[in-house]
């Protein structure tokens, strides 16, 4: 059992939201202000974005990624190949973005953090969401899957593989089952409204993994944004939490750097993880003195001892 000693108790996770485009150097060097201690990137870092890929690859940080439906964009669909600017027959920069990822990118994969006591598994890549499998040849070409079950059987044979017996889900889309509401956190919010837009093979894995006999603490996911496209009176729901204790989370808080007439602003999800219990979620967005400048409370353990966040406000 010796991976079961020397291992940090307390870990302080920070959960990038849907990039696109929007990662800097100094995102890297706010990560370490932060004092974080695992980062967990839920994908789309641009349209086949390789140049950003390239920087999270030089975070010198404990890490996992998965792969988003934008980061197959101009490869994924006849749609997305028809508007491809470069030349796919002399470039393939899916794989180059995978090639800069190597490990880090646990789409049906795993990653095992000794220093944690904690394995990450990831969910289907490049994902779409929704009922109807998407990209049919592209999936089968890179990962070889044709179906959901094919899925199902990828992702738990993954997580059947870890070290440990306490495992975090990273996917880029979340599971079906949190609400069919727009605002849910995989709620269709286009026409028609409403409907259930999570990955039903994603669900399936957690609940077969789950009975497997491991801890599953911590999903998280985005593709969803926060702000909704049918209203601007509410957001999305970030959190939804089982009745086993699993809190799932929608890190999507789109866009992730803004400019002020004073100030660049970034944010990111900062989870407190206890001896493999969530204990706290926030939303904090930091300025270019890498100070922390708002801080929104997004879920606290029902036994935690209340922490009031810096400040309530967004920016």
């Amino acid at each position: 059992m010796s991976n079961q000693r020397n291992y940090k108790q307390s870990i302080k996770i920070a959960v990038v939201g849907d990039i696109h485009d929007l990662w800097e150097a100094e995102d890297a060097i706010a990560l370490h202000e932060l004092g974080v201690d695992l980062v967990l990137f839920v994908g789309d870092f641009g349209n086949e974005a390789v140049d950003i890929v390239r920087l999270v690859t030089d975070i010198d940080l404990p890490k996992a990624a998965i792969m988003g439906n934008h980061d197959a964009w101009y490869s994924a669909s006849d749609w997305g190949r028809k508007r491809c600017p470069y030349d796919r027959k002399k470039e393939d920069r899916v794989q180059q973005q995978l090639d800069l990822l190597g490990e880090t990118h646990v789409g049906y994969g795993k990653l095992d953090f000794p220093e944690f006591n904690l394995s990450v598994v990831g969910s289907r890549p490049y994902s779409w969401g929704g009922e109807v499998w998407k990209n049919q040849e592209f999936l089968k070409e890179r990962c070889g899957i044709t179906n959901f079950e094919e899925s199902i059987e990828r992702i738990v044979a993954a997580a059947q593989t870890t070290t440990y017996e306490t495992i975090i889900f990273l996917g880029h889309n979340g599971p079906v089952g949190l609400g069919d509401r727009p605002e849910d956190p995989c709620g269709r919010d286009w026409q028609p409204l409403g409907g259930d837009y999570g990955d039903p093979d994603f669900a399936e894995a957690i609940a077969k993994t789950q009975a497997l006999g491991k801890k599953i603490p911590f999903v998280t996911f985005g593709h969803m944004h926060h702000t909704m496209r049918h209203t601007k009176e509410k957001l999305r729901t970030a959190i939804f939490t089982s009745p086993e204790g699993t809190v799932y989370f929608n890190s999507a808080s789109v866009p992730r750097i803004i400019q002020t007439e004073s100030d660049r602003l970034r944010n990111f999800s900062l989870v407190s993880l206890e001896a493999g219990v969530v204990h706290q979620i926030s939303l904090v967005w930091m300025g270019k003195d890498y100070t922390v400048v708002s801080e929104q409370l997004l879920y606290q353990h029902p036994e935690a001892t209340v922490v009031q966040p810096v400040y309530s406000q967004s920016p």
